[in-house]
């Protein structure tokens, strides 16, 4: 067995006796070619594992309040540094692969050279998402049997490349294949970058960590148009290539070049970890073990029994309607610039001043996630931070006043951006274990969340602008419908969590389900 000998804060095993060779029958005593012998060896590995597993459960739990926040805060320190700059990164790519390049370029020639006209563009926008939604359950499900650096980091590099190609597209035709290939393999990021962050943290740390890790949207639009003011210009007609074209070559290239880099940087899971001692990796694990009732295993079921696990519980079906509800209520992103642009300003004007909005956001993003995780909240966050945007939506399209307006263009993604970095977190620790639960939970409601953006690019047509009465107002009425359904989840969960108490099952299983 293994037993924790002290010498320090910190308590490192030390093997002395192989627990199999003292309590397993010797495997030559058995004839290990009949199934009831083989039944009888694997069921004594098991018994011998499960036991083993408590003895350092208990050890661990016997520690006092100061080791653990001890040990917790060197941990955490760990993997704060090896996980979240990672996909922080990589998330930031990510979005400004899918979204701000297209919607930066359109304010150059994009639509002039492929004769592009009408809602060509809000096709374009809605085409990634078809193929982003059939690769979406799939590819999450393979990340439970791959290792997670190599396959997040090979579907980027692939991203990178198909958006680098973006540029030598000659028509429209060929920019939609270029986007709905775009999409297939941007799937697995997103729900496969939460899923991983899930395997490290307990759910009141995840909320706060997935704010970081979002903030790479906002940042990418911050600094996506920063970008895409310089190249649209300073490169447009260079060698004869149109500005667009080179925005899409350059943020292209970097995505690639980031992607080789991840595959070595990127962590997996605890128990699988190189900069990780033993003692922290079982640590590691005995912390979600202590937070929701079991530790991660890199083995999965199956997809159908991923699928019963998720769809047996009836929680997910308002999970699912909240998250498709809380992105078509930031479908706004996409046509951000161009909304901007009905201020008044030129294109790289429009494109510097969406900067401050998107760092605004971040900043925010931060705060009230941080609140939420230490106040252990996620309903009300959700529900005042929707008000927030349901007031900006109701400024921009009830006056022409440019000072109220960007005031109001402020309000709408510091509301709903920082709302869905919560609900993200929200559905991986309502579903915290066992991991292909979670990994299907996140990745089903991600994938039919994302049918928002199908429809969704519709809602903001250039006909309707300058104060797009039509997609604000429909933006309003849905993120009012977002604060609604996290009210009715708060009380389903409160509801649960009295059971679980008349049960007296919370203090035996640690699990409460979160508010």
């Amino acid at each position: 067995m293994r037993r924790l000998t002290s010498g320090n804060a910190m308590h490192s095993y030390k093997t002395t006796v192989n627990p199999l060779d003292r309590v397993l029958p010797p495997i030559q005593a058995l004839n290990m070619t009949k199934p009831e012998a083989q039944a009888e060896y694997h069921e004594h590995v098991q018994k011998v594992e499960q036991s083993e597993q408590d003895v350092i459960y208990q050890t661990y739990a016997s520690q006092s309040p100061e080791w653990h926040r001890k040990m917790t805060k060197q941990l955490l320190r760990k993997v704060d540094f090896h996980l979240l700059p990672c996909l922080i990164v990589m998330y930031l790519l990510n979005f400004l692969d899918r979204n701000s390049n297209l919607s930066q370029a359109r304010l150059g020639t994009l639509e002039k050279d492929l004769k592009m006209k009408g809602t060509d563009y809000n096709l374009a926008t809605s085409i990634l998402f078809v193929g982003y939604l059939l690769m979406q359950l799939p590819s999450n499900l393979l990340l439970t049997r791959v290792r997670p650096s190599l396959f997040l980091g090979i579907t980027m590099a692939i991203w990178g490349v198909i958006s680098a190609c973006q540029a030598a597209t000659q028509s429209f035709t060929g920019l939609v294949l270029s986007r709905f290939f775009l999409g297939f393999v941007e799937a697995p990021f997103f729900p496969g970058a939460i899923m991983l962050m899930s395997s490290w943290y307990t759910r009141q740390e995840l909320s706060h960590r997935i704010a970081w890790f979002y903030a790479g949207s906002s940042l990418a639009n911050a600094f996506g148009g920063l970008i895409g003011a310089g190249v649209l210009g300073n490169l447009d007609g260079a060698h004869g290539i149109s500005g667009w074209r080179w925005l899409f070559i350059i943020e292209g290239c970097i995505t690639v070049g980031i992607s080789l880099m991840s595959i070595l940087l990127l962590p997996n899971y605890p128990a699988t970890t190189s900069w990780l001692d033993e003692t922290e990796k079982l640590y590691a694990q005995w912390r979600l073990i202590q937070d929701a009732g079991e530790a991660d295993e890199a083995r999965s079921n199956s997809l159908r029994e991923a699928l019963w696990l998720v769809f047996s519980d009836k929680r997910i079906y308002l999970f699912i309607l909240l998250q498709h509800s809380s992105l078509l209520s930031q479908n706004f992103q996409y046509f951000f610039p161009t909304i901007v642009q009905t201020l008044g300003y030129g294109n790289i004007e429009t494109l510097l001043i969406t900067a401050p909005v998107w760092i605004a956001t971040f900043m925010v993003s931060l705060l009230v996630t941080w609140s939420s995780g230490r106040t252990n909240d996620r309903s009300l966050h959700i529900i005042s931070l929707m008000l927030v945007s349901v007031v900006g939506c109701v400024i921009c399209t009830a006056t022409t006043n440019i000072g109220a307006r960007f005031f109001g263009m402020f309000l709408m993604p510091m509301g709903a951006v920082s709302a869905y970095q919560i609900i993200i977190a929200w559905v991986a620790n309502s579903f915290p274990r066992p991991l292909v639960k979670r990994s299907a939970a996140i990745a089903t409601a991600n994938m039919i969340g994302n049918t928002a953006s199908i429809y969704g690019s519709y809602m903001w047509p250039s006909s309707s602008g300058p104060r797009y009465i039509a997609g604000g107002g429909a933006t309003a009425a849905i993120a009012f419908l977002v604060a609604i359904l996290a009210l009715v989840i708060r009380m389903v969960h409160s509801q649960m969590n009295k059971r679980l108490d008349l049960a007296q099952e919370s203090s035996q299983s640690g699990i409460r389900y979160i508010l």
